[in-house]
């Protein structure tokens, strides 16, 4: 765990890399009309999407990362 005082002297681009390698945030989205859900790595590159969030979900934790829903 990362110690408070630490935390507050991260950049936002080293704050977004701490969680690089073990999450993935679904947004949902459309393309052509379709609604479809994006997959987002922690540094809010889009990654992929799914035609259902559940798909996305299940493509993020094949890929050994937690799938969380953006706000």
């Amino acid at each position: 765990m990362i110690a408070q005082h630490t935390a507050r002297r991260l950049t936002p681009d080293a704050f977004a890399a701490l969680g690089a390698g073990g999450i993935a945030f679904i947004k949902p989205g459309q393309i052509n009309g379709h609604r479809i859900y994006t997959i987002h790595s922690a540094d809010g590159a889009q990654i992929g999407h799914a035609p259902t969030r559940d798909l996305a979900a299940a493509a993020i934790r094949q890929h050994e990362m937690e799938p969380v829903d953006a706000v």
